[in-house]
């Protein structure tokens, strides 16, 4: 279903991410992945699409939050693969606390990170995309954005942003034959959520009308709709996959 298609991953290594690029490249898409440092996960998980989805993979060290990184690790990814047809804004951190003791650097850190990095990405693109008339952006935004998580100020916001930067994309793009959406996960089981503790996990648990957390293999499997021909007529969408949790 993507074979030719190179689709640019950010925070490809770890959990969200990874299942991405493996469930893009066992389409037939090739893996340009993209961490913050490429250390031993990182390259471990190259190595093992390579081998499995015998795609081309290869990894980039960019911090997205750099406007100049992104724009630079754009050029290098199209000079070694000749195109981008597939972008996929995934880069995210926490920092979680109440507003009242949030720090400055906490804030401006997940801000930079989960929005600025988003737009970022989706401006180093924006150009080759609109010359080659086709494009697939896909945003992971976050229920976070939707509800307002008390604890997460600045994540909920940042993801709230990355909702409203999906419709504009999408309105400025959508005559050049460009889509851009954004996946709004729930609960879903990886490390960022592992390290929110068990009481925690617990309720969020249950208040999951589906009485599970999701698998980031649920992400990945819309992330391949949305990457695909199938879906050329849908854009400026926020899709929510989070068990029911933020049903209004």
């Amino acid at each position: 279903m993507l074979n030719g298609k190179t689709a640019l991953i950010t925070g490809g290594a770890r959990g969200i991410g990874a299942a991405i690029c493996r469930k893009l490249a066992s389409l037939g898409a090739d893996i340009a992945m993209i961490a913050l440092t490429a250390d031993e996960q990182a390259n471990n998980q190259i190595a093992a699409i390579t081998a499995e989805y015998h795609v081309k993979a290869k990894l980039y060290a960019c911090d997205v939050s750099d406007a100049a990184q992104c724009k630079d690790t754009v050029k290098q990814v199209i000079e070694d693969f000749g195109n981008i047809t597939i972008l996929v804004n995934n880069a995210g951190i926490t920092r979680d606390g109440l507003i009242l003791g949030m720090k400055e650097e906490d804030f401006d850190a997940v801000i930079n990170t989960n929005l600025k990095g988003t737009f970022n990405m989706t401006q180093a693109c924006y150009r080759p995309f609109m010359k080659q008339k086709y494009g697939k952006i896909i945003n992971l935004a976050s229920v976070s954005g939707l509800l307002g998580t008390a604890g997460q100020a600045n994540y909920a916001a940042s993801k709230a942003g990355v909702m409203a930067l999906t419709k504009v994309t999408a309105r400025e793009l959508a005559s050049r034959g460009v889509t851009c959406n954004a996946i709004a996960p729930g609960f879903i089981a990886t490390d960022m959520t592992k390290a929110i503790g068990d009481k925690a996990t617990q309720q969020y648990l249950e208040s999951i009308p589906a009485g599970r957390a999701g698998q980031p293999e649920d992400v990945a499997n819309l992330a391949a709709f949305l990457a695909s021909p199938e879906s050329d007529y849908i854009t400026g969408t926020v899709i929510r996959i989070d068990g029911g949790l933020a049903i209004s």
